[in-house]
């Protein structure tokens, strides 16, 4: 600790320390104001936030939430990260994803790499770029210079021996080899629910582990199990039983534990939550750390992270907004302590990735390490007290979930018995009620929707693979509504309309209508504001205004919309047993269930 000389400038030295009971009582007349009638621990408990895997946000911390001692950079347990340095020299590894080869292939990944990529991850096989393209794909890549990584499913074995040729053939020395093969049986089972044979990929990590010291042979992938709608601590937790199975098979094969977990790297999503996924970095760290302690090893338990912006929070509708989304994860992941980042193309959801695309996924990780200098502060979340209680508080739910799993068998076992799906089902569902009720938003779908965008055009990806753990996304409910409205645009030349009788005063009505408004257009279906009822093409109305003028004018409005014609009369706000009305949509009520409805009753198929 650096001790700063008296320069005789103490702003608070005339100040009383504030106490934690001072604060509480502060946040008890602000909730007494609003109608809450809260005081001590429950005041603040009022303020909080709960998040999946049982953690809870609180809206102060201080120095009493302590956490254990993360240690220093680069050394165990890693929580502050893997390297005493950092990203400090060159930032993260800026690792662009390639699934297909067409006429401009080889251009666009050497556009990559020219233009602020550092290495490479080539999809190949099922849902990939064909094995036998792989020469063509590295056409122009100067292989001693920029890693590759594979990732070709069942066809890692071939993948693996065609890289190896080509290094061969262009005179790489082995020891400039640097890069990953890929192999991952359990997360192809857990992506088809094909099991493989572990011992080819055994014998790739004796081969890298003799020969090419720069190379590892096995990749842990939590991806499958967070684009199944695994929480954060299932993810942790089902990759950390995927990496201690793997060190089972290794070491059974004849690689000693520190040989074989530095066969390993491990491959996490970022999402735009921005404080959950650092803290998951860092926890991943320090529960992988626990294991190499365990197996008698502790200096092996550096782990290697590659980490990738997540597929689950792309949208397909506004992608534009996916740019923001990606900038957020990916600050995320590099202030988390990543060694590798993939940032996805925000059109990524719609198909293969354009230039444009590409060129912004690139740009981001370039600005957030060359212009907003993130990689030159090593762990810079290190000592806020948030971020480590969240870090603990995570890892201890991740550490239970993966005992569970050991419990039951290991990572095969729970995935060949369908219990793993079972649990990120019953997961995904939870977080399926708060994205219908918007209690999750996702701006340019369910908030803030615009029906007049153009959509998007992407030629197809290649299909993934698939047979296995679903894949989810959180637009899935509103996509199906907005493609309802599609079909009937394109069936009758309009969309679905709604007419929103605003009453009173701009003053009175303005919340409840921009709220009406949001609702209605994230099912596709236009609002209505100007003219009368008759002339709108609506044959619904919702009423918007406060709850003052309800009381005097909404029995009366709903009976002259229903004379006008309307077959439906919806008011916006809580239910209040007011005459002719049909249905109340507020705040917190079930969005899809409303819109589906609605385009039910106006015959929208």
């Amino acid at each position: 600790m650096t001790v700063l000389p008296d320069d005789g400038l103490s702003l608070a030295a005339e100040f009383p320390d504030a106490t934690h009971e001072q604060w509480q009582r502060l946040v008890e007349g602000v909730l007494r104001k609003s109608g809450g009638e809260v005081a001590g621990a429950a005041a603040e408990d009022a303020l909080s936030t709960t998040l999946e895997d049982g953690l809870r946000t609180r809206p102060l911390y201080t120095a009493r939430d302590s956490a254990p001692d993360p240690g220093l950079p680069g050394f165990s347990p890693f929580v502050r990260g893997s390297r005493p340095e950092g990203s400090l020299a060159n930032g993260w590894d800026v690792r662009q994803r390639h699934a297909a080869l067409g006429d401009g292939s080889a251009h666009a990944v050497l556009a990559d790499l020219e233009n602020g990529g550092t290495s490479l991850w080539l999809v190949l096989g099922e849902g990939g770029i064909p094995v036998a393209e792989l020469d063509r794909a590295l056409d122009g890549v100067y292989l001693d210079l920029a890693p590759v990584v594979l990732d070709a499913g069942r066809d890692t074995g071939a993948a693996a021996e065609a890289l190896l040729r080509l290094y061969a053939r262009r005179e790489v020395a082995p020891e400039a080899v640097r890069g990953n093969l890929g192999g991952d049986p359990l997360g192809h089972e857990a992506r088809t629910g094909t099991a493989l044979d572990f011992a080819p990929f055994a014998a790739l990590a004796a081969r890298c582990a003799d020969s090419y010291s720069g190379l590892r042979a096995l990749t842990v992938d939590a991806l499958p199990y967070h684009e199944a709608g695994g929480s954060a601590a299932q993810e942790l937790g089902a990759s950390l039983a995927t990496g201690v199975a793997y060190l089972r098979e290794l070491t059974e094969a004849g690689l000693g534990v520190e040989q074989a977990a530095g066969q390993l790297e491990f491959r996490y999503a970022a999402t735009a939550d921005q404080f959950l996924t650092i803290a998951k970095l860092r926890a991943a760290r320090r529960l992988w750390a626990r294991v190499a302690e365990v197996c008698g090893a502790p200096d092996a338990g550096a782990q290697v992270q590659h980490v990738v912006t997540s597929p689950v929070m792309m949208s397909r509708r506004d992608p534009w907004v996916n740019m923001l989304r990606t900038t957020v994860a990916t600050l995320a992941a590099g202030v988390g302590g990543a060694d590798s980042v993939t940032v996805l193309p925000f059109d990524h959801a719609l198909g293969l990735p354009d230039a444009f695309a590409r060129r912004i996924a690139r740009n981001t990780s370039s600005i957030l390490i060359e212009e907003s200098h993130l990689a030159r502060v090593i762990d810079p979340a290190g000592g806020s007290w948030y971020v480590e209680r969240l870090t603990d508080e995570l890892a201890e739910a991740a550490w239970t979930f993966f005992r569970s799993v050991e419990r039951d068998g290991g990572q095969a076992a729970v995935l060949r018995s369908g219990r793993l799906r079972t649990d990120l089902a019953t997961t995904w569902a939870e977080r399926s009620k708060r994205l219908a009720k918007r209690r999750e938003p996702i701006t340019g779908v369910s908030e803030f929707p615009l029906l007049s965008e153009k959509p998007v055009e992407r030629a197809p990806a290649p299909e993934p693979p698939s047979g296995g753990l679903p894949r989810v996304r959180r637009d899935e409910a509103y996509e199906e509504l907005r493609a309802r409205s599609d079909a009937h645009l394109a069936a009758t030349g309009a969309r679905p309309r709604i007419f929103l009788a605003t009453l009173g005063s701009p003053a009175e009505y303005t919340a409840r209508a921009s709220f009406a408004a949001n609702l209605f257009q994230a099912g596709g279906i236009e609002t209505v504001t100007e003219g009368r009822f008759e002339d709108s093409g609506a044959s619904e109305a919702v009423l918007c205004s406060s709850d003052t003028v309800y009381a005097d004018r909404a029995a009366e409005t709903a009976r002259s919309l229903r004379a006008a014609g309307a077959r439906h009369v919806t008011l916006a706000g809580r239910p209040a047993g007011h005459a002719g009305i049909d249905s109340y949509v507020h705040a917190g009520c079930d969005a899809v269930t409303v819109l589906s409805a609605t385009l039910d009753r106006m015959g929208v198929s």
